[in-house]
């Protein structure tokens, strides 16, 4: 009896792994066509297509994207600053306001609670925003136009405060009992503790920050406060590519390459995500499921 429940096991493993790894592979296999498409001719691509094995590799996308490396770098340099100061900020303000809303003893965090996720269901609409960030914030072609905006998120705060619901209040009142302040408790017992929720919302602001676009093109005139999306933005701008500073600086012979010209800009914005994500996956699954069903 021990053998064949030891047989069925590993049929049922192989064949639970045989399926994921199909769906990893089917999964992958857009992600290939687009590397390989960057390296691809433009003529090769009108002709025959994307393909996995194309007949002849070339750099001509890349050489489009980086011609003006300058701007291209600080653009990278806006997007990382931008992303590693928001979602620092951020995680602070977030794991502070889920903690007092979490706390028992915290009388109004009910209605608190219903006025943040109120938000949620009711905005003030895009103009009388641009007003406010404009002439009342004077945030027109200003940094904080593209940080303070993402800083908060009624998301986040309730997904953080439903995770450190599940934290044991004993922790936080034997604490008390040895004279830790709110803050103390907080710094020292609470956030070590909610490490994967940290982790989980810190990925969810991190992409935010980075994938951002519609914030500059609303409030940035400046070429060198572009960050990285909306500059790519403006390339694969096809009524607008000859006017960029990558199309000026090319050949006047040279035609800019369009279907190869968008794989290389898709390769050259999720490639800095796609080697971030592995460092946090192990928190991810367990950060948003006990956040989402804790309540």
């Amino acid at each position: 009896m021990k053998i064949k429940i030891e047989k069925e096991t590993i049929v049922f493993n192989l064949i639970g792994y045989t399926i994921i790894t199909i769906l990893s592979v089917v999964c992958l296999l857009p992600f290939l066509l687009i590397v390989i498409g960057s390296f691809t001719s433009e003529n090769e691509i009108i002709a025959e297509g994307f393909k996995l094995l194309p007949d002849k590799l070339t750099f001509e996308a890349y050489r489009s994207v980086f011609s003006d490396a300058g701007q291209i770098t600080k653009a990278y340099q806006v997007t990382v600053l931008l992303t590693l100061t928001g979602t620092t900020i951020g995680l602070f303000l977030t794991s502070m306001a889920g903690y007092v809303l979490s706390r028992k003893d915290f009388r109004s965090r009910n209605s608190i609670s219903f006025f943040i996720y109120f938000t949620t269901l009711f905005s003030g609409g895009l103009i009388p925003w641009y007003i406010m960030m404009v002439k009342y914030l004077n945030m027109k072609d200003s940094y904080l136009a593209l940080l303070v905006p993402a800083l908060l998120s009624a998301w986040n705060i309730i997904l953080m405060k439903n995770f450190m619901k599940s934290i044991p209040d004993s922790i936080s009142e034997s604490a008390k009992i040895d004279g830790a302040g709110d803050f103390t408790i907080y710094r020292k017992l609470i956030l070590p503790l909610s490490t994967p929720g940290l982790a989980t919302i810190g990925l969810f602001m991190a992409l935010g920050y980075w994938n951002d676009w519609f914030n500059a093109n609303l409030f940035i005139t400046s070429d060198q406060k572009y960050p990285l999306q909306f500059l790519l933005y403006r390339i694969l701008a096809s009524a607008a590519v000859l006017k960029t500073n990558v199309a000026g600086n090319l050949s006047p012979d040279f035609t800019p390459p369009t279907e190869t010209l968008k794989m290389a800009v898709a390769v050259v914005v999720t490639g800095p995500v796609i080697f971030l994500y592995p460092f946090v996956q192990k928190f991810f699954v367990k950060g948003l499921t006990i956040g989402a069903v804790k309540g």
